[in-house]
């Protein structure tokens, strides 16, 4: 039996959501752990043959602990199958929401030398009610920079949940 690791790093939870998502359709015979990059440091990674890190963007950046993370750890991930997806907004553009043309993947993949076996990126979730103060208005700011939306009265969820679901069945075939 192989086994999986699912690391999510994420500011409001929504990476973690699509990571729950992935799960659901990884092949019954692969145990899978979910945990937060908080907790992924406690862990023993060669016990795993499959480590999935997804990763929010908030303010133009993944977190600064991911990076450590990926540092400390980017031997054993080079000998894994390891797969890293990126989840952010301005994934929403037709033009922006593949590895290939998502500057936040681009910049990832520069800065921390690492070169997963899959990469996958997709459109988050901008949740206005949920923020603080300052949050809500510097996203705001943001939104209305790249003509997104701007009523911080209301949620929007960009997430293409069938692209979630297809990146976890590309991964179901290739265990």
């Amino acid at each position: 039996m192989s086994a999986s690791l699912i690391i999510y790093s994420s500011t409001d939870g929504h990476t973690k959501t699509i990571c729950e998502r992935i799960t659901n359709f990884l092949n019954e015979a692969n145990e899978t752990k979910i945990t937060s990059l908080d907790e992924a440091t406690k862990l023993d990674l060669s016990k795993f043959n499959r480590i999935i890190i997804g990763a929010s963007i908030r303010y133009g950046q993944h977190s600064n602990e991911l990076y450590k993370f990926i540092e400390i750890n980017k031997n054993i991930l080079d000998q894994k199958e390891s797969i890293f997806f990126s989840v952010n907004v301005v994934a929403r553009k037709p033009e922006k929401n593949s590895p290939d043309t998502n500057p936040y993947i681009k910049k990832f993949l520069r800065i921390s030398k690492w070169k997963p076996k899959k990469i996958g990126v997709f459109a988050g979730k901008v949740d206005y009610p949920k923020y603080g103060f300052f949050d809500k208005y510097i996203i705001k700011l943001i939104m209305y920079i790249t003509n997104g939306p701007t009523d911080t009265s209301q949620s929007y969820e960009f997430t293409d949940w069938s692209k979630v679901e297809d990146f976890a069945k590309e991964l179901q075939l290739n265990p």
